[in-house]
């Protein structure tokens, strides 16, 4: 079973490990771990540590929380693989002959959000573009323009959204991201998944800024071209918490798009083992959820394509299949309704696995736009449906940005916006609703009366 081993070296090693200038391996870091076959290719990843405010419990991650990279506080991951036959008592020898291991925790494959079925598109972009209002966000200076979205996929062709919209793409070359050993220019990877979520993001935040980041193709025995590692996913996540924290705060935007999950306990510790990842807040994945959202980061995950009327055939979750990430409660959890507002058939039900209400709400998805898997194919999936609603945040942050408008207040005010679709408030099929930017436009402007 591959893992992540977080670590607690001496602050000397820490410091070399956030420090971007310095190149440290994992044999600097955890050379000599028995039983663990380490992965010599993955870079260690620094984790912040959770700090209470005063007085709070310092075991609880149920309450307000700053984060801390300080070189006394900090931790460090390494990725490697253990014999599944050895793997609870190499987990028991390790924490108990290396006091410097401070966990062992699920790395399971993650895995873009498809659709399944083969029903035609509903609709096409400039529906999704009429319906969400990008008229008027622009009429009130709400494009996107000096927004950053970082797509976390299987990497971006600018060329060809360009060619689709019939507009220039911004990419932002220099703060995109790839794992060890994947190959490729940012901007100019293969059509596909990734491609498909850079354009639907662009619908509703046309100057936005695009971040390339390929996680969904990293390289590991049997894997195939849509599926990567969680501790990938890790190490972006620590490279757009330096990026974020790289811009003034008093105009930090950052729009984090993810169309993938975990669609299989099969890769993941039990339920209840302290290395578990579904249902587990601790794992290291769920606290750098936690920590870019608290530094000013809008994070959004796909809520998943196990509905039950239409199940993705990939779904082994008997129940409860927005798990993880997914279903934190410090990510927006976007479900999938067509054009016409009726949910998808494949679009994930709640409850999730870290926070009962999930998804938060839905946004559009099967039409025709990108183009990316062919002519007369729809972008489809809550892997649509999830770049839309990124595209409608990203818009927001063009003038408001997290020191006017924190994550959670924003989250709050989609929520409170969200067109009901079914029972009065909260549903497990619709959350709170679809995504209302007039809603959306008539809050802003309310609450910047109230500021002055």
């Amino acid at each position: 079973m591959r893992v992540l081993i977080q670590l607690r070296p001496s602050p000397d090693l820490v410091a070399a490990v956030t420090d971007p200038a310095r190149a440290v391996t994992t044999a600097d870091v955890a050379d000599g771990l028995p039983g663990v076959e380490l992965d010599a290719g993955f870079a260690p990843v620094a984790v912040p540590r959770p700090i209470p405010a005063a007085g709070g419990d310092p075991l609880s991650l149920n309450q307000p929380l700053g984060f801390s990279l300080a070189a006394e506080d900090a931790s460090v991951l390494v990725r490697g693989t253990i014999s599944d036959d050895e793997l609870a008592t190499r987990v028991t020898l390790l924490q108990t002959l290396r006091p410097d291991v401070a966990g062992v925790f699920a790395d399971p494959v993650i895995e873009s959000s498809l659709t399944c079925g083969g029903d035609p598109p509903v609709g096409d972009w400039h529906d999704v573009e009429r319906l969400l209002d990008v008229a008027g966000l622009g009429a009130e200076g709400l494009d996107g323009a000096g927004v950053a979205v970082a797509v976390l996929d299987t990497g971006v062709n600018t060329a060809h959204v360009t060619r689709q919209l019939g507009r220039n793409v911004t990419l932002d070359a220099q703060r995109s991201w790839c794992p060890t050993g994947v190959t490729g220019r940012p901007g100019e990877f293969e059509v596909d998944h990734g491609t498909m979520c850079a354009f639907d993001t662009l619908i509703g935040a046309p100057q936005a800024s695009v971040l390339d980041v390929p996680v969904l193709l990293s390289t590991r025995p049997g894997g195939s071209a849509l599926d990567g590692l969680l501790s990938d996913a890790v190490a972006a996540f620590a490279h757009l918490y330096t990026v974020l924290n790289a811009q003034p705060e008093a105009s930090r935007a950052l729009v984090v798009s993810n169309s993938w999950g975990s669609f299989s306990p099969e890769w993941d510790f039990p339920v209840g083992h302290p290395g578990n990842y579904s249902d587990n807040a601790a794992h290291p994945f769920n606290l750098m959820v936690a920590a870019l959202d608290q530094a000013g980061a809008d994070v959004l995950f796909a809520a998943g394509n196990c509905g039950r009327e239409c199940r993705d055939g990939r779904c082994a979750y008997p129940d409860r299949p927005i798990a993880g990430a997914n279903s934190h409660p410090k990510a927006l959890s976007v479900g999938g309704v067509d054009v016409n507002g009726g949910r998808v058939g494949y679009s994930s039900q709640g409850p999730g696995r870290l926070t009962s209400r999930k998804p938060d709400l839905c946004a559009y998805t099967h039409f025709s736009g990108s183009k990316a898997f062919g002519e007369g194919e729809a972008d489809s999936g809550t892997s649509a449906a999830t770049p839309v609603a990124a595209g409608l945040v990203a818009a927001v942050r063009t003038r408001w940005p997290s020191s006017r408008l924190s994550p959670s207040q924003l989250r709050s005010l989609l929520r409170r916006t969200a067109d009901d679709r079914s029972e009065v408030g909260f549903d497990y099929d619709y959350g709170y609703g679809t995504i209302d930017p007039a809603g959306i436009i008539a809050a802003l402007r309310r609450r910047a009366k109230s500021l002055g």
